[in-house]
């Protein structure tokens, strides 16, 4: 005989389904879209955290299938031709810049494998490990290795000491990988991570994203910037439906291997 799920049950499910699509949701917003009070959700909440289906935070909560991205070792395996065309493509982009701001992923990586043929000096700050020692093989290359804490996931500093870093320095391009890009702009799936490439892109003149077709239409943890004027989504195939309007509406440019086409 087929069980019939309880009014909670089914809660609980549209609670984590709703996460799922919008880690971003608040208790406000749950217990209005779900016709409940806020104590419900919250209860709610922590039953579904006590049975790590999901992961409390400030205000809400995040779905333990949104909780995390794949961890750096295993990304890199990944879209690697994709990745690799994206990085050339982006070394004409930035050619002539004396200082870049460059954050960290399995994209930045393969940038970082393309930089590190260039025959002029360069300035880099980055907060990432694998990036600084891809670079420091060109001695042409002084790398600006920023302060924080650890973070052995992505092998990146982060924290508040991190962020104060960032805001000294107006490295007049950043370049970021990203987690997501939906209409809403683009995304970080770790929230340490996400905290410094936002100063990053507040602090830079002009922000290039580095990001594979994999991540269109998809929203993270922490929402990065809304699309805008001064940045360039650089990919490589053309997104289209929602993502593509909000691209164009916000006034982004965008850039593909092989393609002239902007927005």
């Amino acid at each position: 005989m087929k069980s019939v799920k309880s009014r909670k049950e089914l809660r609980q499910s549209s609670i984590l389904a709703a996460l799922e699509g919008n880690p971003a949701l608040r208790v406000n917003q749950l217990a209005e879209d779900l016709s409940v009070s806020t104590e419900t959700i919250r209860r709610d909440l922590a039953e579904l955290d006590h049975l790590g289906r999901l992961s409390r935070t400030y205000g809400g909560a995040v779905s333990a299938a949104n909780r995390f991205e794949p961890a750096l070792n295993d990304r890199l395996l990944l879209k690697v031709a994709e990745r690799r065309a994206i990085a050339g493509h982006v070394m004409e982009l930035v050619a002539g810049e004396e200082a870049l701001l460059l954050g960290g992923g399995a994209t930045m990586l393969q940038f970082a494998r393309a930089l590190r043929g260039i025959d002029r000096r360069l300035t880099v700050i980055t907060p990432t490990y694998p990036v600084a020692l891809e670079l420091a093989a060109n001695p042409l290359i002084e790398i600006v290795l920023l302060p924080g804490t650890f973070e052995a996931q992505e092998r990146m500093v982060c924290g508040p000491e991190t962020i104060r870093a960032v805001e000294r320095y107006r490295a007049p391009v950043v370049l970021i990988g990203a987690s997501g890009l939906n209409g809403e702009g683009v995304s970080e799936a770790m929230l340490g991570a996400g905290e410094v490439y936002a100063a990053m892109l507040r602090s830079a003149e002009r922000s290039f994203i580095l990001a594979d077709h994999g991540k269109f239409d998809k929203r993270a943890l922490v929402l990065l910037t809304p699309w805008h004027g001064a940045m360039t989504l650089v990919t490589d195939q053309e997104p289209g439906g929602v993502l593509l309007a909000a691209i164009r509406k916000g006034g982004a440019a965008l850039s593909i291997p092989g393609s002239a086409h902007r927005p």
